[in-house]
């Protein structure tokens, strides 16, 4: 579904991506674990259109990326999630949520059941429908900005730190989440420092560290490897 090959980005003079190589298959959920700082939401920009690679490809469903602008992107099947959720605070769940959908020629059609699913999975977003969504919690925001990208009806789903200011309990429910989300058959690109949350949704994983891949399996070696359990899970 995505393939990146041998990706190299630049902030100014400044290297923050080295010769990556990464791939995403249909129905498949991939990790992209770090620290703060290691590229992980420089490579998500490059992916929707927001920086420009100096070198190397990105590729999704066979053809290239690279030369189009981010809304091209989003018609294209990829929806992100940003770490920030960028919300509209005074509009209500129902309005930020068929946003999703307003520029998506292909999902246009399909609002009503799009509304359907997003509500399936998230029945707190139901039930506040008519709540301004500046005044909903922390959690059920991140809820609703990931309900409006399901609203585009996307191939791909990409999210940047969706764990972010949540407490303990609501990052598992967010994660269990995910997991519907991926057993509905959207294929699902997470970028994140909680990792062992993480593990519990994908089916592979990558290791950003320093702007460089350091480590590429799948979930179980991920979980047993000496590395993942002394950086990054404190065994």
């Amino acid at each position: 579904m995505l393939e990146i090959k041998n990706l190299n980005l630049k902030y100014g003079r400044i290297q923050v991506i080295w010769d990556l190589t990464m791939s995403i298959y249909n129905n498949e959920a991939v990790g992209i674990f770090g620290p703060n700082g290691a590229g992980k939401t420089t490579l998500i920009s490059s992916i929707v259109g927001l920086i420009k690679p100096e070198t190397g490809e990105l590729i999704f469903e066979g053809n290239s990326l690279i030369g189009f602008k981010t809304h091209e992107i989003i018609r294209k099947g990829i929806s992100l999630v940003p770490q920030e959720r960028e919300l509209f605070p005074f509009m209500t769940v129902e309005e930020n949520l068929k946003l999703g959908a307003a520029y998506v020629p292909n999902a246009r059609n399909r609002i009503s059941e799009n509304l359907d699913f997003v509500f399936e999975i998230f029945p707190i977003l139901k039930e506040r429908i008519h709540q301004l969504a500046g005044t909903m919690s922390g959690g059920q925001q991140r809820m609703l900005a990931i309900g409006r990208a399901l609203m585009a009806n996307p191939k791909l789903l990409i999210l940047d730190e969706p764990s972010l200011g949540l407490q303990p309990s609501l990052v598992i429910e967010l994660f269990q989440k995910l997991v519907e989300i991926k057993k509905s058959g959207v294929s699902i690109m997470l970028a994140e420092q909680n990792v062992k949350q993480g593990l519990k949704v994908i089916d592979r994983g990558y290791v950003l560290e320093n702007g460089k891949i350091v480590m590429e399996d799948v979930v179980q070696n991920l979980a047993n490897s000496p590395h993942i359990q002394k950086s990054y899970l404190g065994v």
